[in-house]
């Protein structure tokens, strides 16, 4: 959990400028939907780490909406209730098996997860399962991701590819595998260094 957690905990200025546009871009895909459409949706971020991304995507949701979160990893969900307030409700759930019934999701976020997955196919496969609506997909770039790593004089060994990164997307391959999986893609943002997606399911 370090590497993910220091991202939002010690980036500096260049990184937090980076995180600000990174969460701007979500808000703008967010816009994308009818407000009043979303003030009645059940929301979830699976993956959603400590919290941080959760606390962001919080902000940017209309007041009062269903909105929870899962993560795999026991620490993950403690620190997140803590981030969160324990008020809110965060699950310890696998990707692969979510404890939801079938289209009970209306909108998904899925931020910074699928490259860590061993099998993205079968992740994606089951948030069709709970999904109703939309999911929200964001990844690290490659290859810019990796370059700037090596350019801060991080990771050289691995060539710049952050430590638990097991797959890699370029903003096309993203797209091509996002639709072979059967998602309709509504919009796209590319702020460095990442991709992220509004996919309708």
């Amino acid at each position: 959990m370090r590497e993910f957690t220091e991202k939002y905990t010690q980036s500096g200025k260049i990184g937090n400028m980076l995180l600000d546009n990174y969460f701007k871009a979500i808000d703008k895909l967010l816009k994308k939907i009818d407000k009043e459409e979303i003030q009645n949706f059940r929301v979830l971020e699976v993956g959603c780490g400590a919290g941080y991304s959760t606390k962001r995507i919080r902000d940017m949701l209309p007041k009062g909406v269903d909105f929870s979160a899962s993560d795999f990893e026991k620490e993950n969900v403690a620190e997140a209730k803590k981030n969160l307030g324990e008020a809110f409700v965060v699950t310890e759930e696998d990707i692969y098996n979510l404890e939801r019934k079938d289209k009970s999701i209306d909108l998904i976020f899925l931020l910074e997860v699928m490259e860590h997955l061993q099998s993205p196919n079968d992740a994606l496969a089951e948030l069709k399962r709970v999904g109703k609506k939309y999911v929200i997909i964001g990844v690290p770039r490659e290859p810019i991701w990796r370059i700037l790593n090596m350019l801060r004089l991080k990771y050289w060994s691995s060539l710049g590819n952050t430590p638990g990164h097991i797959q890699h997307w370029s903003k096309t391959s993203l797209l091509k595998f996002l639709k072979s999986r059967g998602f309709e893609v509504v919009a796209v943002e590319n702020p460095l260094p990442w991709s992220i997606v509004l996919v309708r399911i």
